[in-house]
Formats: C-alpha cells, structure tokens, sequence
C-alpha cells in the first residue's frame, strides 16, 4: 500500500529485455537502505527489488508482459526519470490517499499550462472499466502521484501541480502526447462498482 507521495524520480540507467520482461535499472539516492524482495511503486506501478548495487546506488526491478501492456514502463529509455514511492508503515501519516500500486490504465497528456507559478495539466483516457472515472475535488494517482481532480470529465480531468511537486517528479518532464499511468480511487471504484450492482447494469 502507498499514498502517492513520490520520494524521489530516479534516473534509468540501464533496460534490459528477457522474453516478455524487462529488468529496468535505476540510480536512486537511497538505493542502499533497500531489501531484495521489497516493494516499491514506479511511476505508481508496484514492482519488486531483484538487485541492488550498494556502491553505485543502483537498484533493479522486472516488469512483466502484462505489467508493460498496461502501464507506460514499456516506453521507458535510459535516462527518463521514474517516480518512486516505498510503500507505506503501518504508523505512517496518510498524507496522500489510499494507493495500491496496481495501474488501472494509461492516460494521455492533452495539455500543459504554466498559472503564475503553478502548473495545470489535462489528460484524456478511454476508460477500459466502467468504474474508471474520476469526481471533481477526488484523488486520483497519476505516475504515482496522489492528486486532487478538477474538471472532471468523462474522458479527462485536470489537475494542478505546485513547483515542489513539479521539481520533485517527473512531472517537469511532461509534455503533450506524454503517456502517463492512472490508478483511479480504491474507494470511488468500489462505489462505482456497488451502484452500478444496484442499477442492474
């Protein structure tokens, strides 16, 4: 489980395909204070440490076919950088929202627009679920970034990023037609879900 609050874009330092994986190479400043085994959520996607070089701060996790096809990891290149999150303690503040790592689908950037300071992003989607949808004022993860909604549309939404955020993710890397992960709100999926039972549909 994570909250969206992104640590840190790491850097891609190496790509290497084995059948249907990818082994994804990163630089990462806290590279050693990590575990084999461990979980971490890239660009909001859950994945397992397999490797770790202490010495060079390097860190390496495989994505499978399906993890590829559902999320932009696929369309990574050396030196794009990758937010990442460790995933929450149990006595941690929950300073974003419920995120469970799991990338419901990809979204496209529309639209990017500078506002005195701050930034202002559009993505579209074809929602692939009934249940992926957004609601004005709620959460929705994008890279793995927890964020509020404004103009919720059926097929796109807004959200507004502040300079922290901007520096700190790769969000300063995002331009139009950039493809970027979505993981919707655990719990408006979950509405979405009971209502749509309710209704017969």
């Amino acid at each position: 489980m994570f909250s969206g609050i992104v640590e840190e874009a790491a850097k891609v330092v190496k790509l290497e395909k084995e059948k249907g994986n990818l082994h994804i190479t990163m630089h990462c400043s806290f590279a050693d204070k990590l575990k084999i085994d461990q979980s971490i959520a890239h660009n909001g996607v859950c994945l397992t440490v397999v490797k770790i070089d202490k010495e060079n701060k390097t860190f390496t996790v495989t994505a499978i076919q399906e993890t590829l096809d559902k999320s932009n990891l696929g369309l990574l290149q050396v030196n794009d950088k990758v937010n990442l999150e460790r995933s929450m303690k149990i006595d941690s503040l929950l300073d974003g929202h419920m995120v469970q790592g799991h990338v419901d689908q990809t979204a496209v950037c529309t639209e990017v627009k500078e506002a005195d300071g701050s930034w202002y992003y559009t993505f579209e989607y074809e929602p692939t679920q009934e249940d992926y949808i957004t609601v004005e004022k709620g959460s929705v993860s994008v890279n793995g970034v927890s964020l509020t909604v404004v103009n919720s549309k059926d097929k796109s939404f807004q959200v507004a990023i502040i300079p922290f955020t901007y520096n700190l993710t790769n969000f300063h890397q995002f331009k139009v037609g950039t493809v970027v992960n979505l993981e919707f709100d655990i719990i408006g999926k979950y509405v979405a879900r009971i209502v749509r039972q309710q209704l017969g549909k």
